[in-house]
């Protein structure tokens, strides 16, 4: 099984969120109106993100259909990947970051994830977002940016 195959599924959560498909569509500081605060700072801004992040990663590695994708993974590329996708996140929430890793399609290419994998790690992302009390209006903003790259992930459906 090839290294990327193994940490893999650490981006399908935070990771698909964003990545450069972002580009195509309106980032969230586009789409908040100009009273409205952007949903980087909706979120709590970089610690806070950071934290979430760290939660679900968690929830991805002790997940037992995850198992797989983390075998043999090196606590070094764990927390390569989280700064990824903490990157991510908060490029694509309208905060200053900068993401300078893969495209979406290019990280996910050949790891046979399914609509079931999917399903199965939105799940967790829900379940970390409720731990954090992330209102249901950042959760559906939330939700709007990660489909946008779904197709670029699920390659089974």
């Amino acid at each position: 099984m090839n290294f990327f195959r193994k940490i893999g599924i650490a981006l399908l959560g935070w990771a698909c969120l964003i990545g450069p498909t972002v580009a195509r569509t309106a980032s969230a500081a586009d789409t908040a109106s100009p009273s409205e605060a952007s949903l980087y700072k909706r979120l709590g801004g970089y610690d806070a993100i950071a934290a979430v992040t760290d939660d679900f990663i968690g929830r991805l590695i002790t997940d037992t259909r995850f198992t797989k994708f983390f075998a043999g993974a090196s606590n070094d590329s764990k927390q390569r990947i989280r700064q990824h996708i903490v990157d991510q996140l908060c490029m694509a929430t309208g905060g200053p970051c900068f993401y300078t890793g893969r495209t979406m399609k290019a990280s996910h290419s050949g790891l046979g994830i399914t609509e079931e994998d999917w399903n199965a790690a939105v799940a967790d992302l829900v379940a970390t977002l409720n731990k954090f009390k992330v209102p249901a209006k950042e959760q559906g903003e939330l939700a709007a940016i990660l489909t946008t790259v779904k197709g670029d992930i699920v390659e089974k459906k």
